[in-house]
């Protein structure tokens, strides 16, 4: 058994909702065991634990779960290089994430399916950051809302183009008004248990309450970016994801989005249904210069990564930064920051009651961090994947 002494725990209370749990010691090993009143133990017990890890006042929280991320440290998902999913993961582990979905582009389909090969056998590589599966952005998007994903690639959603992957596939991003009528493909990919998600659309209101609460497509990919901004006479797909309960992503870098925007997003949710993502690439870490994504050169100058037409293109943002921005604008503060980047995406993959909280039971994804959220300690699955050295 390992014990993690000193820090202050974020923990869901009897209502599930986040909050910190002082002068406990944290026990595990694969899995949480339990949280022990710290004067319960004696110097004997003490002196019995494998592993202790003095947390000096900070926080012990889940590990963070980032369901968009296209890249890392020089890296790309969609790299034809059998090392790069694995470097991104261990750059995720310095952010604070202990589970993460590589993320796929609007490319030419060979390469999609290149690219979910090789997520599928990182998938499969003990030790680290887990590889929960991928996350397939493109190519079922619209043109008129591609961003920086490349149009010439867009196709028609297919669910036979998904078939042979859905043992890797956990979550697919597409466009609904560019469903024909009867094609079937949100109730095939709904049996088979693929979480679909709206995005790069050009859905009006209406089209997006249809398929939200009508055919129960309860998640929205990077709310605010890639679709039409909100109108009072015309709220869009914004207007429907802050009008129901869909899950909304959310790049919190203040650059995709206001923080005033973060701000009605949580005062609509009632701080329900946010999920914090990086949507990061490539550029992630390595600071300004040219860069790569999907094909396109990207420019990156204080954090801001764009096209050479200035269309945002990505992000250089870290879950751990995410947390404290959004933590900062909404007032939230960092136990429901916390939940929005562990519970929410989590629950919204079906895994709650595997990972995203600490709770007797389930696995050891753990973050240490201080009150600037700087991580400190990432441990999977019961093991310390990174320490920080400062």
């Amino acid at each position: 058994m390992k014990a993690i002494f000193g820090g202050k725990l974020i923990i869901p209370d009897a209502r599930g909702d986040f909050r910190v749990l002082s002068e406990h010691a944290l026990l595990y090993d694969k899995n949480i065991a339990r949280a022990v009143p710290e004067s319960e133990l004696s110097a004997d017990d003490r002196d019995n634990f494998s592993e202790r890890i003095d947390a000096s006042g900070a926080f012990v929280s889940p590990g963070f779960v980032n369901i968009h991320v296209h890249g890392a440290m020089g890296y790309d998902a969609m790299d034809d290089d059998e090392a790069a999913v694995p470097a991104i993961a261990r750059h995720q582990a310095s952010t604070g994430v202990t589970a993460f979905l590589p993320t796929t582009m609007t490319c030419p389909l060979p390469a999609v399916r290149r690219a979910l090969e090789r997520i599928r056998a990182a998938m499969k590589k003990p030790g680290g950051v887990r590889v929960l599966g991928a996350h397939m952005e493109g190519p079922f998007i619209n043109a008129a809302r591609c961003g920086a994903q490349d149009a010439a690639h867009i196709v028609p959603a297919d669910f036979a183009l998904l078939e042979p992957f859905l043992d890797v596939l956990r979550l697919v991003t597409f466009a609904p008004e560019t469903l024909p009528e009867a094609s079937g493909f949100v109730e095939a990919c709904k049996s088979k248990g693929l979480v679909l998600s709206i995005g790069h659309s050009a859905a009006d209101y209406e089209t997006a309450l249809r398929f939200i609460t009508g055919k129960g497509v309860r998640h929205v990919t990077h709310l605010y970016n890639g679709m039409a901004p909100f109108h009072h006479r015309a709220p869009g797909l914004v207007g429907g994801a802050l009008d129901t309960d869909a899950d909304c992503e959310l790049i919190a870098d203040n650059i995709h989005s206001h923080p005033a925007a973060h701000r009605l997003l949580w005062r609509a949710k009632q701080g329900k249904n946010i999920i914090l993502i990086t949507d990061s690439m490539r550029a992630a870490g390595l600071g300004d210069g040219e860069s790569e994504l999907g094909g396109q050169k990207v420019f990156v100058k204080n954090n801001v990564a764009a096209l050479a037409d200035g269309t945002i293109a990505g992000s250089v943002l870290t879950m751990d930064l995410a947390v404290k921005t959004f933590a900062e604008n909404t007032g939230c503060g960092l136990p429901a920051a916390v939940a929005c980047s562990s519970k929410a995406p989590a629950e919204s993959l079906g895994l709650y009651g595997e990972i995203g909280s600490i709770e007797p039971g389930k696995r050891a994804d753990l973050t240490i961090f201080d009150d600037q959220v700087r991580i400190q300690t990432t441990i999977v699955n019961g093991d310390t994947v990174y320490t920080s050295s400062k």
